[in-house]
């Protein structure tokens, strides 16, 4: 009886001793994050391939048609100047003068023409008073003939000097038009960005295939847009008018809302970088352009295709576009097959094999992930 006591406490010690070891050497569950698959929105989109660009909607490098010396500069950078007002003018004393030598030969020339028409009426109511005269036999014919010729002579000369103070109205455009050639005349409404030049000194038009810089840099800070290169893999399914978000370095995290407004017709090929084709979006909202500055770099996202309320995961938790893990209840993890709709960075939407409140692995680069391993999700901060 003692014999079976001891071998029966053997037994029950060499199990817990069996028990001890198996649990001391079990495999220890891995550490993995986890998502829950849920109901949400998904967007298929696109975006630049490298930085856009924040571009005015107009901006003009002006400089006069002519050369001369500065001799009025009435702005300076950072000022805001209306359509029409002057920017810039060369000293043009001479063109004034001729200017105004044309005004006085076009106002003599026209009372010239008055004079010589007041003579032609004279002329033409004498003849018609000496043939009334020679129908009663009161005059001789050749009388009325030489004043019937003096008549048209007398026209003639009214009309002649009426074509001469033509001219000479048309003398005074050309003395505008050469004197427009050394004014600098704002386009339109906007900042002055750039002055390339000083008081006294000379400028000159650029040569042909030459390019200098514009003695003003004008631009309309009232309207921007961004243009940013697509990869011309992703820009076939990209059309005018979509939706499209903008976030720009200078402002962080704060997203622009805006609208495809132009793709260019032609693609870039540019040694050393990938083909690819300017795409403009405007800015929906005009109330966010008053801080913008042109020259800024802006990325955009353009909004292809949206799905409202679909069941989604995060876009880092599907493995090659068709498997996931999913973290089962019995804390063991299931590799499992899923079809996969539309997709962004974030988020992708799933067609078949998941269902909502599961647990997919987001962490798939863990290394000891496998098929049937245990594993536990990770705890978050405030978790």
């Amino acid at each position: 009886m003692k014999t079976f006591r001891r071998a029966l406490v053997l037994l029950v010690i060499i199990a817990l001793a069996g028990a001890w070891l198996w649990w001391a050497n079990r495999p220890q569950p891995i550490e993995v994050s986890v998502a829950q698959v849920e109901r949400g929105r998904v967007e298929r989109t696109v975006a630049n391939t490298r930085a856009g660009t924040v571009k005015a909607c107009r901006r003009a490098g002006l400089s006069p048609s002519t050369g001369g010396q500065i001799a009025h500069l009435p702005v300076r950078e950072g000022d805001k100047v209306k359509q029409g007002q002057l920017l810039l003018e060369l000293w043009n004393d001479d063109l004034r003068a001729q200017l105004d030598l044309a005004r006085e030969e076009a106002a003599s020339a026209d009372a010239n023409a008055k004079a010589r028409c007041i003579e032609a009426d004279q002329a033409e109511r004498e003849a018609r008073r000496l043939r009334t005269l020679l129908g009663r036999k009161l005059v001789a014919e050749d009388k009325v003939d030489q004043a019937n010729a003096k008549a048209r002579a007398a026209r003639a000369a009214c009309d002649g000097a009426r074509a001469q103070a033509r001219v000479s109205d048309a003398r005074i455009g050309v003395a505008e038009a050469q004197l427009s050639k050394t004014r600098l005349i704002a386009p339109f409404e906007g900042v002055v960005a750039e002055i390339n030049g000083e008081l006294a000194e000379y400028v000159t038009p650029s040569p042909v295939g030459i390019a200098t810089p514009p003695a003003v840099d004008l631009i309309d800070n009232g309207c921007f847009y961004l243009g940013a290169p697509i990869d011309e893999v992703d820009v076939a399914g990209v059309k005018v008018g979509q939706a499209a978000r903008i976030t720009l370095d200078a402002f962080g995290e704060r997203r622009f809302p805006g609208k495809v407004r132009r793709i260019a017709d032609y693609v870039l090929d540019r040694e050393k970088q990938a083909r690819t084709v300017e795409v403009e979006v405007s800015f929906s909202d005009p109330h966010d352009t008053p801080d913008l500055l042109a020259g800024y770099s802006a990325d955009v996202e353009i909004i292809l295709d949206v799905r409202q309320n679909t069941l989604r995961i995060p876009s880092e938790a599907l493995i090659e576009g068709r498997r996931v893990y999913v973290l089962g209840n019995d804390g063991t993890v299931e590799e499992r097959e899923v079809k996969a709709g539309v997709a962004n960075w974030d988020f992708t939407e799933i067609l078949e094999g998941l269902s909502e409140g599961e647990q997919v692995v987001t962490s798939v680069d863990r290394e000891g992930l496998a098929n049937g391993v245990a594993a536990v999700a990770k705890k978050t901060a405030g978790k």
